[in-house]
């Protein structure tokens, strides 16, 4: 068994960046044709990352498309196969159950189409946002509503209330859960869209974040929250080959929201959301950044950093943009693997 759930995972991971690969020419043919482009604002109070980026206006916007797309294509067609054929040796590719991946799946493709409604106020420069699309009092209710949602299945519908602490044990949080789980996903959505603000850089964060947590499933014998990490994978590698520096387009919040909320909850489901500061560090580094920006400026009248998230500051001290993500990318790795490391010693543990 465990055999076939290695060939399982890897054949979907493959698919899935072949798939996107293929979609890829169609979907920037058509951002292109219909000029869906990222608008780079020049405003007063964004000097240092107008100066930076402005020659990225014009570029297309909602290449997450590709990523949740993918995902949502393989998931029916497999779960298709396996109720057509169900004694066919490709309905064993069917990773879609209700205790694994019913929750993170639905998230995804629901948060992806709010982020894509975004994206659109953005390229016609609609909405309460500066320069177009929503503002982050709109978007962290809107993650917040996702989130409750998500507890509420958690908790009534899974019944699950457990965290695992390393080298401690499971702790039954109770009712608690429920505002833990929202804090969770919140603020993981939030560092992903953050993050995602270089060529290449919020797409190897995750690549990475998702493959320690897809690791972490397998070891748990949760294979099909496994390929579900693993198609997101093999989608998200192929929106790199087209998204690193210079970007054929950029990844958007239809793909940022979708992947930060489904990130939180397959972490959760592991039960090694704790580790997601670890496993996420630079995630949460570049959350972090913005949040004593903001209240720096607004108790000292002073900024900590040249620009916020991080990334820009590095940015603004002379970094090349490729020197920044390639670093990142690097960090991400080092951490993923310890947050890796960690979770496979409890499990042995325990």
């Amino acid at each position: 068994m465990p055999d076939l759930e290695i060939i399982k995972t890897l054949s979907l991971t493959t698919l899935a960046f072949v798939l996107a690969i293929i979609l890829t020419p169609f979907w920037t043919h058509f951002l292109y044709k219909y000029k869906l482009v990222k608008s780079i604002r020049n405003e007063g109070h964004t000097p240092v990352f107008s100066r930076m980026h402005k020659k990225k206006s014009g570029t297309p916007t909602m290449g997450g498309v590709l990523i949740w797309l993918t995902v949502l294509i393989l998931a029916l067609a497999f779960l298709w196969v396996s109720k057509l054929w169900p004694d066919s040796f490709f309905s064993n590719f069917n990773f879609i159950t209700r205790a694994e991946t019913y929750l993170p799946l639905g998230a995804l493709v629901a948060s992806a189409l709010v982020g894509l409604l975004d994206d659109w106020f953005n390229v016609t420069r609609q909405g309460g946002g500066k320069g177009g699309g929503l503002t982050v009092k709109h978007r962290l209710l809107i993650y917040t509503l996702i989130a409750i949602f998500g507890a509420w299945w958690f908790y009534f519908k899974l019944e699950w209330d457990v965290v695992r602490v390393p080298f401690v044990g499971l702790f039954n949080l109770g009712w608690w859960f429920i505002p833990y789980f929202i804090f969770i996903i919140v603020a993981t959505a939030f560092s992903v869209n953050e993050t995602d603000g270089l060529d290449g850089l919020a797409g190897g964060i995750v690549l990475t974040a998702f493959g320690a947590f897809g690791t972490i499933a397998f070891v748990q014998g949760n294979y099909n929250l496994a390929s579900f990490c693993g198609v997101i994978m093999g989608a998200l590698l192929a929106f790199l080959w087209f998204n690193i520096n210079p970007a054929r387009f950029f990844m958007g919040d239809t793909g940022a929201m979708s992947l930060g909320i489904a990130l939180g909850i397959v972490a959760t489901l592991t039960g090694y959301s704790l580790l997601l500061p670890i496993i996420g560090f630079l995630l949460m580094l570049e959350s972090l950044s913005v949040i004593v920006q903001i209240i720096s400026k607004k108790i000292r009248h002073k900024k900590v950093f040249l620009s916020a998230p991080i990334h820009h500051h590095f940015e603004a001290k002379g970094w090349s943009e490729t020197k920044v993500v390639m670093r990142f990318w690097i960090i991400s790795g080092v951490f993923a693997v310890l947050g890796l490391i960690i979770a496979i010693i409890d499990l042995r543990l325990w």
